[in-house]
Formats: C-alpha cells, structure tokens, sequence
C-alpha cells in the first residue's frame, strides 16, 4: 500500500516514528539500493543523458572497472531503478535507461544536490581536517 504525505505531515509525524504497514522503516529500502560506490554515479549519469550505452558509462565514470559496471547496472537493474534493452543490430549494442521507479529518483537526487551546493564547503573542510 502507497503512503504518500506532504512535508508538513512528515514534520509533525517524525517524531512518533514513521513505519510501513509492515512496521519497517520506509527509508532503509532505498538507502540498501544505494549502497555502494558507484551506483550514485551511474544514476547520475544517467540523470544527465539516458539511454547511455556500456561504453559510455565506462568512459564517463572513470576508474570503474568492466567487472563493477556490470555488477553495478545488474543490481540497479534487479531492484528496478534501471533497465536494459539490447539491440539485435549489427554491430550488437545495449542500452540503459530509467524505469519510472529510478526516474521517480530525480527530486530526491535534486534536493541531495542543493543540500550539496549549500554545504560545499563545510564538506571541504571535513576532508581536509
């Protein structure tokens, strides 16, 4: 079941505990999909051009290697924030892309970057120190 509340009720309600019918807590789903390295990269990428190609990612993302792209695009993919489509073309190629859950992402990614831009150099103290 679908429990959807404005800011305002999340305020006033935070502090009995909120929980899934279940009794669990709703965040720790999505923050067990998010774990790792490079699955926050990869949905940045993908935020700033979709589909993206293997090749692409890789190029993108830097120091990745193929055996930990390809981990990382399968998890993504089984927990349903990505799919891949391949083309039986000549040459051969997949493509990656959002679900409607993963693109559902975006305004928590957007207020993640502004929280970002407005502790920038709070953060860049924490490194250094």
């Amino acid at each position: 079941m679908e429990q959807v509340m404005t800011y305002d009720e999340f305020l006033e309600r935070v502090h009995e505990g909120i929980v899934t019918p279940s009794g669990n807590c709703p965040v720790t789903p999505l923050l067990l999909m998010l774990q790792g390295k490079w699955k926050n990269q990869v949905i940045y990428e993908l935020c700033v051009k979709e589909p993206m190609r293997f090749g692409e990612l890789k190029k993108n993302l830097g120091s990745i290697t193929n055996t930990m792209l390809t981990s990382t695009l399968r998890e993504l993919e089984e927990d349903g924030l990505i799919k891949r489509e391949q083309f039986n073309e000549i040459p051969p190629h997949v493509e990656y892309s959002f679900t409607e859950k993963g693109r559902d992402l975006t305004p928590i990614f957007y207020a993640i970057m502004n929280w970002g831009f407005k502790y920038e150099a709070d953060n860049g103290k924490q490194k250094q120190g």
